[in-house]
């Protein structure tokens, strides 16, 4: 099968033809670290993350490119808030960004470039677009230099506008541009900011705008053509427009996909710090959910559906998870772990069609429905075949639960210490049985239930289970 992509810039669904046979280049816009990621943001990282997945999984080579925005308007904002310099802020951020993408399971990044890095590039791209008639220095000798909107036909592309319907981009004063809609290639240095949040430059001490960051790294890691760009939906306008516009200007054929998923809201509005809206995975795992089951929240729609938050939505998504949970727990229990296996046609079939997990996931919950018709007959073989099978799609979704990483990341002290309290009633109860004292192990079973916990007497012994 061939995977097939809904491809923004064309606004139509297109078969992906890698520039280069069996190699894939992706670049993702990464965060703006100016402060923690709430589930919004992680859901840029757990469907690219999914579609990387999908890649290496069908046999390519994958280079992964995800960036940190880690000097912004936002983030010297954060700083002069805090009072610390804006790397401290940056950094501290960055840090819990990765922890808690390890957290999801995300596998990490080919190369994961901060902006910051990279400010030769950018005076290096900068300059090219001033000598090719495309970007030119504010004559008010403020140090700023801007990208000539009207000197590029195709600006507006992307998003479908006409730059006379386009609000004035609001990074620089008016009064130093030729045009309202110019926006900022090179910032000089404002007095109101911090005094160690600048460069020395061909143009002025100063910092870089936003768009020429990404552009600058892209060509750096990738080259001036690659396969894919991808992010949120909320970035097509005006940072990806920008990307594209100074790109091209540049003479670089850039992005041959452009791929966006789609937001979560709370409440009818985009999650957003500024709004006050936001739920972080730090929260949900204190309310009783497994990062694994946010994962899985998470990537259940498919990426360009909007999702709108609820907790019972949350608890839906964590209840079929366990279904499939299940049935590979009481699988391993009668065959061992098996190996990884085969998706099967539909699986493929469904995530080959612009990644569509929501009927990919149907396919993974009807072949286990399936499989533990297997368990109740005792059809072991068959069991073993159908195992593998499911593990092969939950790896290709990040969950399978055999997988070290959520043995790693989900094994905290409370939960050792329940699995030690309920092993210890299991033993009680085992005793009681041995010993034909059927009303203290009855005693003891319908204790755990009262607690939550259901146990299920197997061939290999007692095994106990989170009651949905």
């Amino acid at each position: 099968m061939t995977l097939r992509l809904y491809d923004t810039a064309t606004r139509s669904v297109r078969d992906f033809v890698p520039m280069t046979p069996g190699q894939v280049g992706i670049y993702l816009c990464g965060l703006t670290v100016q402060g923690g990621p709430h589930i919004g943001h992680l859901r840029s990282g757990v469907n690219y993350d999914v579609l990387r997945r999908w890649f290496l999984r069908s046999g390519y080579t994958v280079n992964f490119i995800r960036n940190i925005t880690d000097i912004d308007d936002k983030v010297l904002v954060k700083a002069t808030e805090q009072g610390k310099p804006f790397w401290a802020v940056a950094y501290a951020n960055e840090r819990l960004l990765s922890a808690t993408y390890l957290k999801l399971g995300v596998l990490p990044p080919t190369y994961e470039p901060r902006a910051t890095g990279h400010i030769t590039e950018m005076h290096e791209l900068i300059q090219l677009l001033i000598d090719r008639g495309h970007a030119y220095p504010a004559p008010d000798g403020s140090g700023d230099v801007y990208f000539d909107v009207r000197s590029h036909e195709e600006y507006g592309s992307l998003s479908g506008q006409r730059p006379d319907d386009m609000e004035p981009a609001t990074d620089g004063p008016e009064r130093a541009k030729k045009d309202p809609r110019d926006f900022a290639l090179w910032k000089g240095t404002k007095p109101e900011e911090p005094a160690d949040a600048n460069w020395p430059s061909p143009w002025g001490t100063g910092r870089p705008g936003w768009h020429i960051e990404c552009s600058a790294m892209c060509w750096r890691y990738l080259g001036t053509e690659f396969d894919i760009h991808g992010g949120g939906l909320d970035l097509k306008f005006p940072h990806h427009e920008n990307e594209i516009a100074q790109s091209h200007a540049a003479g670089h054929p850039f992005a041959r996909y452009w791929v966006h998923h789609a937001l979560l809201n709370l409440g009818g509005s985009k999650m957003a710090k500024s709004l006050g809206n936001v739920i972080n995975l730090e929260s949900l795992v204190e309310a009783g959910l497994r990062p694994v089951e946010v994962r899985y929240y998470l990537l259940a729609p498919h990426y360009r559906s909007v999702i709108d938050y609820s907790q019972e939505a949350l608890e839906e998504a964590a209840a079929a998870y366990r279904r499939l949970e299940n049935f590979v727990t009481r699988a391993v229990e009668l065959v061992g772990p098996g190996v990884i296996g085969e998706v099967p046609d539909g699986f493929a079939e469904a995530m080959d069609d612009d990644l569509n997990t929501s009927r990919a996931l149907a396919v993974l919950h009807d072949v286990v429905r399936d499989a533990n018709g297997l368990l109740a007959a005792g059809d072991l073989t068959a069991v073993s075949t159908a195992l593998s099978t499911v593990r092969a799609m939950l790896d290709v979704l990040g969950l399978d639960p055999l997988d070290a990483q959520w043995a790693s990341t989900q094994s905290g002290d409370l939960t050792r210490v329940v699995d030690s309290l309920v092993a210890l009633a299991l033993e009680q109860r085992t005793a009681a049985r041995g010993r034909k004292d059927w009303a203290a192990a009855d005693a003891v079973r319908d204790q755990l239930k009262h607690a939550g916990i259901a146990v299920e007497d197997t061939p290999a012994g007692p095994r106990w289970t989170l009651e949905s």
